[in-house]
């Protein structure tokens, strides 16, 4: 992955007014587990007009789909649902031909009810005017926990083991 990719992948999230969540190794990196991974991994807000922002947003950035469908087509929940059903697709994969090494893995639906998720995000300002939602620790544990792969059980397992919220921040200066 391509730190420059990733910040200008967020800015154009940000200019579109998407509504995302970071999930996966960049999540589970943010929580404080520092650990390789290949690629951005994304929850949507599943509601029309966000998903049409954030197709938007990345297609400014020449992303497009790995598999042979429109882009559009990730909007549309009755393509989804099929992909789910027919190939048992859990993310749809777009890559840039400008940002090579940084592909970006959109779920393709939404595993825990986003308005509840979105609250209980961290929100952090990665350079100046840039914010980056990652996914709540309670959640990322979930998640990991339904995927069950060797790598999330083992991502739990150092996650467990970290000092959480405000135990790992710099105490306030008094």
């Amino acid at each position: 992955m391509n730190r420059s990719s990733i910040l200008a992948i967020l800015a154009a999230l940000q200019a579109e007014r998407v509504r995302y969540l970071i999930v996966g190794g960049l999540a589970v990196v943010h929580h404080g587990h520092v650990r390789f991974t290949a690629d951005i991994d994304l929850v949507l807000d599943m509601l029309p007009d966000n998903l049409h922002r954030a197709i938007r947003a990345l297609q400014t950035l020449g992303y497009r789909p790995r598999v042979p469908v429109r882009f559009e087509e990730y909007a549309d929940p009755a393509a989804r649902e099929l992909w789910m059903r027919e190939k048992n697709m859990k993310v749809f994969s777009v890559w840039s031909p400008e940002h090579q090494a940084t592909v970006i893995d959109l779920f393709v639906k939404c595993p825990f009810d986003f308005e509840r998720a979105s609250t209980a995000a961290d929100r952090l300002e990665i350079v100046p005017g840039v914010e980056a939602s990652f996914v709540g620790l309670e959640d990322l544990l979930a998640l990991k926990a339904a995927a069950a792969r060797p790598l999330d059980l083992d991502d739990i397992a150092h996650l467990k083991r970290m000092p959480h919220g405000q135990d790992r921040r710099p105490p306030a200066a008094s």
